[in-house]
C-alpha cells in the first residue's frame, strides 16, 4: 500500500514541479492530493495521534515562518506578501509538506529543500525571464528524490529521526 502511495505521490510532485517550472501556476487540486498522499504515508508509518501531533507542530512552525516572512516583506520591502512576493501555491505546498514527516525530519527536509531552491535560483535566476522562483516546484523535485530514495531503504527510516 505504501509503495502505491509513494508512486502516486511522486507523480503528483512531478506534476507540481513541471507546472511550476513552466508556468509558475499549478493546478489547485494537486496540493490537497499531495497533502493526502503524504499524510497517508505518514499515517501508515506511525499512529494517528503521533501523525496528528507532528502535523500540528509542523503547521505551527510553517505559520511562524510565513508570518515572519510576511511581516518582513510588508514592513521592510513595502510589498504585498501573498501573490506578489510569495505565491499561494507555495503556501499550500508548505502545509502539504507539513503532513508528511515527523517534526525533526520535517525541519531537516524543509530547510534542505529551501536550500536547493536557493542554489537553483542563484544559478538560474539570471537566465529566467520571469524573474520569479518556482519554490513549490523546486521543493517538489527535492521531495521526489527523498521518496524515490526511500524505495531503496526502509520507509520507517524517514520517520525515526
Amino acid at each position: 500500500m505504501i509503495f502505491l502511495l509513494k508512486i502516486a505521490l511522486i507523480l503528483g510532485l512531478a506534476l507540481i514541479f513541471l507546472q511550476d517550472l513552466r508556468n509558475r501556476e499549478v493546478w489547485w487540486f494537486l496540493f490537497p492530493l499531495v497533502a493526502f498522499l503524504m499524510g497517508g504515508i505518514h499515517l501508515l508509518s506511525s499512529d494517528f495521534e503521533v501523525t496528528l501531533s507532528h502535523f500540528l507542530i509542523n503547521s505551527i512552525v510553517i505559520t511562524i515562518i510565513v508570518a515572519v516572512l510576511g511581516l518582513y516583506t510588508r514592513f521592510i520591502h513595502r510589498k504585498t506578501f501573498l501573490n506578489v512576493s510569495f505565491g499561494l501555491g507555495d503556501l499550500l505546498f508548505f502545509y502539504a509538506f507539513a503532513l508528511g514527516f515527523p517534526t525533526v525530519t520535517f525541519i531537516i527536509l524543509f530547510v534542505a529543500s529551501i536550500l536547493v531552491a536557493l542554489l537553483w535560483s542563484l544559478v538560474y535566476l539570471n537566465r529566467n525571464s520571469k524573474g520569479t522562483i518556482p519554490l513549490a516546484g523546486l521543493m517538489s523535485s527535492f521531495l521526489i528524490l527523498v521518496y524515490a530514495s526511500s524505495f531503496f531503504m526502509s520507509t520507517t527510516t524517514l520517520f525515526i529521526i
